[in-house]
């Protein structure tokens, strides 16, 4: 395996931790504030739908496939 894949998975691993923690102290932090602080899922529901979409149509574009497919 090349060291440039091992050091992006490195990298998306160590991301998706942070996010995944910054999340939790979000949530935690909204937990604290009371039925209000509810409200925080709303921006964090929308912008986990947008990403959701972003990477279905990503996958099932097969107009993109056709890059995916050309030499370098």
């Amino acid at each position: 395996m090349p060291l440039d894949r091992i050091v992006l998975y490195i990298v998306a691993g160590a991301a998706a931790c942070g996010v995944v923690l910054y999340v939790g102290l979000i949530l935690a932090g909204a937990a604290q504030i009371g039925p209000l602080g509810l409200l925080v899922l709303l921006p964090l529901g929308l912008v986990a739908y947008i990403a959701w979409r972003v990477i279905v149509e990503r996958l099932g574009n097969r107009e993109d496939d056709h890059y995916d497919r050309i030499e370098r």
